[in-house]
């Protein structure tokens, strides 16, 4: 049940009420008091803003609660997530301050000219002399934001906010959210193309798919700068880093596994491409129709692709059918598909990450007593499969080294050194795959994308702690 937090200011008569009728009122009504601050003290009445937490399907009763209640006057509601969103989450600030003209000559006009002229004769210099070397584009045109849809560019603004905070945070890293009106693909490459001068990456975010494939391929072939599709390739990454570790809770290799995963779509192909690459040897693609099977024709070219792969089974089936006798299911696709007597038909020990949102193929509940390692993408349960472990180091990595791109090696590369953090010591069914908060998981990505970046030829500087 999603939660929220609010700030409710209210005036008490204290004559007819006190803060225990209060109290009661919020708690009766589903709410849970987490703090309280005077903002006036008085004998006879006196203001307060109570903070409470509250499912956001009861969020209504609690206010209509103290509106009814004799002796409670309600100045205001205020909801702490909208709070933190007034006036935008990320700002620009300068690395130097100017307070004279002779700062202001360096800046900007007369002096910059030289800078200008530096670059012009030679632009790999912009690495050195612009924020080009440590900047990211974080990009979306708003038609498959989170679990939401296509809500538009204005409405995925705060998402493409967020992830910008999140590459400052965890990598050090300056991303800009750009959020594109547009859902014309060429126009999209066209756009990107032409505002990459001044970035050292571009982050593609919540593009619905197919279209986001082309968009993709397209600029990886068109630019000398990384392009990384998060949706795609940052949920492969972190689902193979917790799938390694899975592995070894059970005891199984990846390449004796069968592996079903369902909803072929971005997120969905990358994990088949990426579960290919670590060495499973038996795949079962599922999408609405049932599975993508070896040696049929699709529309779809990445449909197509997966059906010309050997690894992929030939036996055609619904998700239920296929599931049987499953090693692993991973689904990207949407809540309530799958109940426990289909994930007890799987093999034993079985392995599940039910990663829909923000209502699960299965709910854990029915899952857990049939499965031997779960996971979701929630932050509610344990092992929680989230893409943020993966952007900011492979993007912290890739400016490091100047990599012209972002390679399946680097990739794989980026999920064994999360998987890593995790040591042998602490690995258990609860717990798989690290925090988003662990300091350890941007080092040690950073240092694996830069070290394949080297061995694969993209990287085009060798960072000094790599010499």
């Amino acid at each position: 049940m999603a939660q929220t937090s609010i700030i409710l200011r209210v005036e008490l008569d204290h004559e007819k009420v006190t803060f225990g009728d209060v109290a009661a009122a919020i708690s009766k009504s589903g709410g849970d008091i987490t703090s309280i601050d005077v903002i006036r003290p008085g004998k006879d009445s006196s203001i307060r803003d109570i903070t409470v937490d509250v499912a956001e399907s009861v969020e209504s009763q609690v206010v209509e609660a103290l509106k009814q209640h004799e002796g409670i006057k309600l100045i205001n509601v205020s909801d702490r997530t909208f709070l933190v969103h007034l006036g935008g989450k990320v700002s620009v600030q300068p690395n130097l301050p100017i307070k004279n003209r002779d700062d202001l000559s360096r800046v900007y006009t007369p002096g910059v000219a030289r800078v200008c002229t530096a670059i012009h004769e030679n632009p790999k210099k912009a690495y050195s002399l612009t924020i080009k070397r440590n900047t990211v584009a974080v990009i979306s045109d708003g038609t498959a934001v989170l679990g939401l849809g296509d809500i538009g560019p204005h409405a995925a603004a705060p998402v493409m906010e967020g992830k910008a905070m999140l590459f400052k945070q965890l990598a050090g890293v300056d991303a800009f959210p750009i959020c594109l009106d547009t859902k014309d693909t060429e126009e999209i490459i066209r756009t990107i193309k032409a505002i990459s001068p001044i970035f050292g990456g571009i982050n593609l975010e919540d593009i619905s798919s197919p279209r986001c494939f082309e968009i993709e391929s397209r600029l990886n072939e068109e630019l000398d700068i990384p392009v990384f599709h998060d949706d795609q390739h940052g949920t492969a990454v972190v689902v193979i880093a917790g799938l390694l570790n899975a592995l070894k809770v059970v005891g199984k290799r990846i390449e004796n596994v069968r592996v079903v995963v369902n909803g072929i779509g971005a997120a969905g192909v990358s994990i088949c491409k990426m579960l290919l690459a670590a060495g499973v040897t038996k795949l079962v693609p599922v999408d609405r129709e049932g599975a993508i099977v070896r040696g049929g024709t699709y529309e779809y070219p990445m449909w197509q692709w997966l059906a010309e792969q050997p690894q992929v089974e030939a036996e055609s089936g619904t998700l239920k059918e296929v599931i049987r006798g499953a090693d692993v299911f991973i689904g990207v696709s949407r809540g309530g598909l799958l109940n426990g007597q289909d994930v007890q038909a799987m093999a034993p020990d079985s392995i599940v990450f039910a990663m829909a949102n923000p209502t699960p193929e299965i709910a854990p509940e029915e899952a857990l007593p049939h499965v031997r390692v779960f996971a979701t993408g929630r932050s509610d349960y344990p092992n929680q499969i989230n893409n943020v472990l993966v952007f900011p180091g492979i993007f912290r990595g890739a400016l490091d080294c100047r990599a012209r791109n972002i390679n399946e090696p680097m990739k794989l590369a980026a999920a064994r050194a999360i998987a890593s953090v995790v040591t042998d010591a602490e690995l258990n069914e609860q717990y798989i795959i690290p925090s988003i908060f662990n300091e350890h998981v941007v080092k040690k990505v950073r240092h694996a994308i830069i070290e394949a970046a080297i061995l694969t030829g993209t990287a085009r500087r060798i960072p000094p702690d790599f010499r």
